[in-house]
């Protein structure tokens, strides 16, 4: 049975923490350099219409450290550049590899991917969610804390952000406690909130958001396709800045998490983002094992149909 991942719902809580299990393998066996063929002749075709450095690395490291290739089909070398309808691309793309995964603008573009795709599809990133990047976070908040569940998690900034939509949707299906930090015009719709409505509180005080928090978030504050809004962006935020006072605020042991790419001395400071409270360098290198084992999940459920 074809297994798409679009958003962090399309998977249940069991699912996940079987693949954060089996990316904990994957990561312990790279650390010791076994080697893993999992997903030997299988492959993964990439479609790039968002730039990427973690996004790109990380899927085509994963896949061909399972023994596996990639072809990176970005949309500016491809007919999608000249025109041709994203189904038609997917109805052959998907004849000739085992996976997709496609970073872009619209949910409906990925949605448009899945739908004309007899292959699964990953959701690499959309405007409206970053399930990927979402369940990286959450596994480096399990491999340090032992669970997720009842954990206090602190999003500060634009968290009406795909970012913050995932993690919204997140916090109702692992259970645990989101608190959004944000000023006016800047925290998700009440459509969104409605995803996870007993886990979610909101504040327009950064201070207020973080007290008690186990884990601090933030995402820059101009995101791709923002970049006119820019220097609103960085007025409307000014004050949001997750820096070492605010973080003080969080639990004594508290640790700090960010997607990257970072903007010293906007969304962060360099001492939070560089200090030893920063799990960012971690969740990055995450990105690589938690995809591993969303990949081998996606591709092997589907060969067994």
């Amino acid at each position: 049975m074809k297994r798409d991942f679009l958003k962090v719902k399309d998977l249940s809580l069991d699912e996940h923490v079987a693949l954060f299990r089996r990316a904990a393998q994957l990561k312990e066996a790279r650390l010791q350099r076994r080697v893993v063929k999992t997903l030997r002749s299988r492959t993964l075709v990439m479609i790039f219409e968002k730039a990427s450095t973690r996004t790109r690395l990380s899927f085509e490291a994963a896949m061909l450290q399972l023994g596996g290739n990639v072809i990176d089909l970005s949309a500016t070398n491809s007919q999608l550049a000249r025109g041709e309808p994203l189904s038609d691309t997917a109805r052959v793309a998907s004849r000739y590899c085992d996976v997709l995964m496609m970073r872009t603008f619209g949910d409906a573009r990925i949605e448009e991917l899945a739908a004309n795709s007899r292959v699964p599809v990953i959701n690499g990133l959309t405007d409206g969610g970053h399930p990927v990047q979402i369940i990286t976070d959450l596994f480096t908040v399990w491999e340090r804390l032992g669970e997720v569940k009842g954990k206090t998690l602190a999003f500060i900034g634009d968290t009406a952000s795909n970012m913050g939509r995932s993690f919204v949707e997140a916090a109702g299906l692992f259970d645990f406690s989101l608190r959004l930090g944000s000023p006016e015009g800047y925290l998700p719709g009440k459509d969104v909130l409605a995803w996870s409505p007993n886990n979610v509180r909101c504040f327009h005080d950064a201070k207020e958001a973080v007290q008690g928090a186990d884990v601090v978030i933030t995402d820059v504050w101009t995101s791709m396709g923002q970049e006119a809004e820019s220097a609103k962006r960085l007025k409307d935020l000014h004050g949001y800045q997750v820096d070492a006072a605010l973080m003080a605020r969080a639990k004594p042991k508290a640790f700090f998490l960010h997607c990257l790419p970072a903007h010293r001395g906007e969304e962060v400071s360099a001492e939070v983002l560089d200090g030893p409270a920063s799990a960012a360098w971690d969740e990055a290198e995450n990105r690589l094992h938690v995809q591993k084992a969303l990949l081998e999940y996606v591709v092997l459920e589907a060969e067994k149909a």
